[in-house]
């Protein structure tokens, strides 16, 4: 910090300023430092942009704006028009026809497996697997799953063995779930598909959109659609469930923070959380999901570490102003680590399974112990749309700066 802030601080601590009016003030003029040898137009805000006392004080400080129900429809209305705003969505692109390709069918225990693949804009595919129970009848719920940024070939995306279990143990629960990779990941990173990209923020939101859609289009049920996921998967849940009022239940895993908003690219590397007369953070966006039901889960070990003392009380504190604050809750696993392991799975199950009319016996056994032995875990091409029967389509995209948005 250089003399003259800390100057600038003593002098409104003698003067008998506020500590969150210095703590705002010191989180913008910082960020204008650290940004004025770059871009002094820069409005991104990425990584730990604050430091946790910064982030507390803003969330004390913009608390104090919306006090009704109503006050907080039009703060969360602005929230999810700077997102779409600042992710160059503002006016959405006209949707093309979806035109699945779709896999062969294994079945396991209670579910089968079934890859596929669609298109979010002409030629651009999403790709991924849909777990679907066995003993579906009639409209059944439909979970999206997103993944984090785990990037090691050996845990890898959504084909890590953890997260295969979550797919399957959800679709033998009694839903149909999506499970897609991110932009740049899985097959489409070998056809040419980069994740570090300038726009993955954009085509990420745009491929969620897609993906409800997709889940619509086979049958789901459109009032018991829910998104989950850890990390950047867990950005991805907050972000869809704020521009996108289809998600009817949301739970965001080790993700949401006061003062960490995100290191990718496609969380905070386009300007969805700040204009030169605006601010949010992570918080708000997430409680944008109010009072639709939500669980948060937080671990001891990353930006999460001060959910029950700060994330938390201010999100229930707006799930209060509808007079629902019970449609909010929350785990804390102190002695966990980042990730969706085998504690937050059990945190998640239940919750799932109250807020979408699932079998919560089919996921835990009566010890309370997950009933997971049974998943068979299928190896990462396994999981892949493409191949010899199935052909990449002649017009597929198969890099970012290929893509056409109209």
């Amino acid at each position: 910090m250089n003399s003259c802030i800390i100057k600038r601080r003593r002098f409104l601590l003698q003067t008998g300023f506020s500590v969150i009016f210095i703590l705002i003030s010191f989180a913008v003029n910082s960020q204008k430092s650290k940004t004025r040898d770059n871009n002094s137009e820069s409005m991104l805000c990425v990584g730990n942009y604050w430091t946790e006392a910064e982030g507390k004080a803003f969330l004390e400080n913009i608390r104090k704006s919306y006090t009704t129900a109503e006050e907080w429809k039009a703060r969360a209305g602005e929230i999810r028009s700077q997102i779409l705003k600042g992710a160059g969505l503002e006016k959405f692109p006209e949707k093309c026809p979806l035109n699945p390709v779709f896999g062969e069918k294994r079945t396991y225990d209670g579910y089968q497996v079934q890859n596929v693949a669609f298109e979010s804009l002409p030629g651009v595919y999403v790709t991924g697997s849909l777990y679907t129970p066995l003993d579906a009848k009639g409209k059944i719920p439909g979970i999206l799953n997103t993944h984090g940024h785990w990037s090691k070939p050996e845990d890898y995306g959504r084909y890590r063995p953890d997260a295969q279990k979550r797919f399957a143990v959800m679709a033998r629960m009694g839903a149909m779930v999506f499970a897609y990779d991110m932009v740049g990941y899985g097959q489409m990173a070998e056809f040419g598909w980069t994740h570090k990209h300038p726009q993955a923020l954009k085509m990420q939101l745009w491929n969620s959109i897609r993906s409800v859609d997709f889940l619509l289009s086979m049958g789901v049920d459109p009032d018991r659609i829910a998104i989950t996921g850890a990390s950047g998967g867990g950005t991805q849940t907050f972000l869809l469930t704020a521009v996108d009022d289809r998600i009817a239940v949301s739970v965001p895993v080790v993700q949401v923070s006061a003062h960490f908003f995100g290191g990718c690219v496609c969380e905070s590397g386009m300007p969805i959380h700040r204009r030169k007369d605006f601010q949010t953070n992570n918080v708000e966006i997430a409680a944008c999901a109010a009072p639709r039901p939500m669980l948060l889960v937080s671990d001891g070990d990353d930006w999460t570490k001060n959910t029950p003392l700060v994330e938390y009380p201010h999100i229930k504190y707006i799930y209060g102003l509808f007079g629902k604050p019970d449609m909010v809750a929350h785990v804390h696993l102190p002695n966990d680590k980042h990730g969706y392991d085998y504690n937050k799975r059990a945190a998640v199950y239940p919750f799932l399974a109250k807020y979408l009319g699932l079998d919560v016996t089919k996921a835990i056994n009566p010890d309370g112990s997950l009933n997971e032995n049974s998943i068979v875990i299928e190896d990462q091409k396994a999981l892949y749309t493409f191949d010899d029967k199935h052909p990449f389509p002649a017009k597929g995209v198969k890099t970012n700066d290929d893509v056409v948005w109209k």
